[in-house]
């Protein structure tokens, strides 16, 4: 049996303006990069539990359009893609199926919308992929090799202590500026827009040091000084785990990137143990900076409202340590208007994060968000999946017009993305380290002085 792994990836706004727009702002081009130069880890972490006498490939289509036919042939495919490229990805499962090939679909999209995944697949993979994956290859190599309609994974437990190893190998590791690691699973915050990991497993798990050290150590044995992404929702949830984590990485000479929330600055030792452990950039949704603005985002406690006012003092304790900070915005928010645009430039020259990325309000298929707007007729295309860009507006602003929300995006993006305010952050950031750095060098003299003087 043949199978191919089959990633989708190239996003892409769909807006020509906008997309016009990506080429001339460094932020959105640099994110854009980095996002498409991420291999599919929930594809490698299949095929980590495909077993040796399948013939394996891997392979990714960043434009459907731009292949003819297919790009290889196959027995059995499974192609995972985002929302934003499901259209694509249903075209070449079509494809595929036209030929006698077998289509299996999964991940985010077919968790939240299966019905519609169902018309171009000969199997969806509903929830988390790696407890129904074996079922699924005993199936195909059975002597039918019939597959079911539907493998749903919801209600059966499966521990990140018993993860496969991705298949790190069958990459063409010179194509990737980094590669993932998975280290937890899902998100204890319930945040309207999110649709992360948590639609998949909505149980939060914590995947064993050892066993990340080990997916790392594969890495390595391909890319002698790797740099990581963290595929986290949220990866320092749990401190003294994290701790345990950041001991071990502290030994590995490898940097990385992740995602977290805004207690991380919380915590001075952690803090004090990131940069040691390898951690070049944090990112944190912030979303809004004014009450307002994020109130009832998250759903469970209110939390990111709660702690607005400490944003600021947030960033120059994380950046302090020299690790930068990637502070993420969303616009178009309901608690906001045409006056948030200059909120989120002011605190940004306030503030200064290292980096920044803004993007407009987006209702995800599976959502609680997508669920309001549609049933407030707020949705401007239903079903439009391929404008779940981040950066294309489809859905009515509650005190603003889509033409204002559009303008905006544009004119904060000039702002933030201009040569001028870049090389301004980057500045601040390396000022407030070495000024910490010497401060925290002055007390450690003082305290020798004082113990040898006892």
């Amino acid at each position: 049996m043949k199978l191919g792994l089959i990633a989708m990836s190239g996003v892409r706004a769909h807006n020509p303006e906008l997309t016009a727009l990506g080429l001339t702002l460094p932020g959105f081009v640099e994110r854009n990069k980095v996002i498409a130069s991420l291999p599919s880890l929930g594809l490698l972490t299949l095929a980590g539990l495909t077993p040796p006498e399948v013939d394996l490939r891997y392979l990714e289509v960043p434009d459907v359009n731009a292949v003819s036919g297919v790009p290889e042939e196959f027995d059995v495919v499974a192609i995972s893609s985002f929302s934003a490229q499901i259209g694509e990805a249903y075209e070449l499962a079509d494809r595929y199926r036209a030929l006698g090939t077998k289509v299996i679909l999964g991940g985010l999209h077919v968790t939240a919308v299966p019905e519609e995944a169902q018309l171009h697949a000969d199997a969806i993979v509903i929830g988390e992929g790696e407890p129904v994956w074996p079922e699924i290859v005993c199936d195909l190599a059975g002597p039918a090799g019939r597959l079911k309609a539907v493998y749903d994974a919801r209600g059966r437990d499966f521990s990140l202590a018993e993860s496969p190893m991705p298949r790190f190998d069958l990459l063409d590791i010179e194509r990737y500026n980094r590669i993932t690691v998975q280290t937890q699973r899902g998100c204890p915050f319930r945040c309207e827009f999110c649709a992360a990991s948590i639609r998949i497993s909505p149980t939060y798990k914590i995947k064993p040091v050892d066993r990340v050290l080990a997916e790392i150590h594969s890495i390595k044995a391909l890319w002698k000084r790797p740099f990581i992404e963290f595929a986290d929702d949220n990866t320092f949830v749990k401190k003294d785990h994290s701790k345990k984590l950041l001991r071990a990485l502290a030994g590995e000479d490898v940097r990385w990137f992740t995602e977290t929330d805004l207690s991380v600055a919380d915590d001075e030792e952690l803090l004090d143990m990131l940069r040691d452990a390898g951690c070049a950039e944090i990112l944190i949704g912030f979303e809004g900076t004014t009450f307002a603005g994020v109130d009832g985002l998250e759903q469970r406690s209110n939390w990111k409202a709660r702690h607005v006012d400490t944003y600021s003092e947030a960033i120059r304790r994380i950046q302090d340590r020299g690790v930068r900070v990637n502070a993420c915005f969303i616009l178009g928010l309901d608690g906001t208007g045409p006056e948030s645009f200059a909120q989120i430039w002011e605190f940004i020259q306030a503030s200064n994060p290292y980096d920044v990325q803004i993007t407009v309000q987006t209702a995800f298929p599976g959502t609680p968000l997508y669920q309001r707007l549609k049933s407030e007729g707020r949705i401007l295309r239903d079903r439009a999946w391929e404008l779940c860009t981040l950066f294309d507006v489809n859905f009515q602003p509650a005190r603003m017009t889509v033409a204002e929300l559009e303008s905006g995006l544009r004119s904060l993006g000039s702002l933030i993305y201009s040569e001028e305010s870049t090389a301004r952050r980057r500045s601040e950031f390396r000022r407030g380290f070495i000024a910490h750095h010497r401060a925290h060098h002055t007390t450690q003299t003082r305290g020798d002085h004082v113990h040898q003087a006892d």
